[in-house]
């Protein structure tokens, strides 16, 4: 069975402005404590964590010390990573953006982080743009869409992902209020910047015959996404399958339907390459690697694209990897994760533990790998 790495960093101060009357929490935790405000961040954590619980023996969580995570996830029971160290006295932002580098550099594939807009803004500015992250809502300013409406549709949205329900991801802007000028009666928010954040994975198909998915229409939008984000002087090695080679059809390639091909510059430049020409083209050439799910049995690698060799993957980067696929292809593993085989355990142990998938037009999923 294999283990998803789950983040979680808590902001242990988020919420205390409120009961205190203070509009934010902001600098002022510690008058805050001394108006009698209590922690609230480790109990809006715990709702979200209790929806874990059916999958539990599946999760190892990565997390920060005491406050920030460790503490709650060893009351709880889950398995779990502690990473850094903290100081004495109350958690900075300082802390959380530790935490938000270390978890990453660890390859969660989803970071929760519970907290305020101050706390999204802490995030925000550490995170890499391709990190998924979601929030659990715990602080007295939540205006940034980059949290689930409650601390339990954030611990759902976890499982959801975690059982290999289908998880879109979105672009989340962080949005802040002023809290000096909130206190003097002035209202005013600032953009601070987007994450990347799954949202409710429902379904956002084009209709065809018995409501279903129309698998052309869907392949003509990828590759009209595909068109707009060509990397001059990149080469992209399309695999083999019919998902591929509708889709190069759309751009007006013509690939092989069961051989790797390789296009630069809009122009196929080799076809049907063996794993030596393959790897011939793109060590040492920046490249990037699009491949699709085997329907019902959800291989990208290792299954009629041993061209792509362990050395190939590394020579293209495994943060290149685009995995393309239609929902109704997802649809047909009926949960189960997409599957990685290619001949080295340690490179198949460096995969992430889900990865992202092109499915539309600017619509990427978040699915679980094994």
């Amino acid at each position: 069975m294999s283990v998803f790495h789950l983040g979680l960093i808590i902001n242990p101060l988020a919420g205390l402005g409120g009961p205190a009357a203070l509009k934010g929490s902001d600098g002022v935790a510690a008058e805050a404590l001394a108006r009698g405000a209590e922690p609230r961040a480790a109990e809006r954590t715990r709702i979200a964590l209790e929806c874990l619980r059916p999958v539990a023996e599946r999760l190892q969580f990565i997390t920060f010390p005491g406050p920030m995570g460790a503490d709650l996830l060893a009351e709880l029971g889950y398995a779990h990573r502690v990473l850094g160290s903290l100081g004495q006295g109350p958690t900075t932002a300082a802390d959380t953006q530790a935490a938000v580098r270390e978890l990453q550099d660890a390859g969660c594939a989803l970071i929760l982080f519970a907290g305020g807009d101050g706390t999204a803004r802490d995030v925000c500015s550490a995170v890499r743009e391709e990190q998924p992250v979601l929030g659990i809502p715990a602080g007295v300013k939540i205006h940034s869409a980059v949290y689930a409406i409650s601390p339990r549709a954030a611990g759902l949205m976890a499982l959801r992902l975690i059982e290999g329900g289908l998880v879109r991801l979105s672009s989340g802007e962080v949005r802040d209020i002023d809290e000096a000028a909130l206190r003097d009666g002035k209202v005013g928010s600032r953009h601070y910047g987007e994450m990347c954040v799954p949202v409710e994975g429902e379904f956002m198909q084009h209709v065809k015959q018995g409501g279903m998915e129309s698998e052309e229409l869907v392949l003509v939008d990828l590759a009209d996404w595909l068109a707009e984000s060509w990397e001059e002087g990149v080469r992209y090695v399309f695999g083999p399958g019919s998902t591929l080679h509708g889709l190069a059809q759309n751009l007006g390639l013509e690939t092989t339907l069961l051989g790797v091909d390789v296009i630069e510059s809009g122009q196929v430049i080799a076809r049907d390459v063996t794993e030596a020409q393959l790897f011939a083209l793109i060590d040492g050439h920046p490249a990037r690697l699009l491949v699709t799910a085997i329907g019902g049995q959800g291989h990208i690698i290792g299954r009629g694209n041993q061209q792509i060799s362990p050395r190939v993957l590394r020579a293209i980067g495994l943060e290149h990897l685009r995995v393309i696929a239609t929902k109704r292809k997802l649809g047909t593993l009926e949960g189960r994760p997409l599957r990685v085989d290619s001949g080295d355990p340690a490179l198949d142990e460096a995969f992430p533990d889900a990865v992202r998938v092109w499915s539309g037009y600017r619509e990427e999923l978040l699915y679980p790998l094994a």
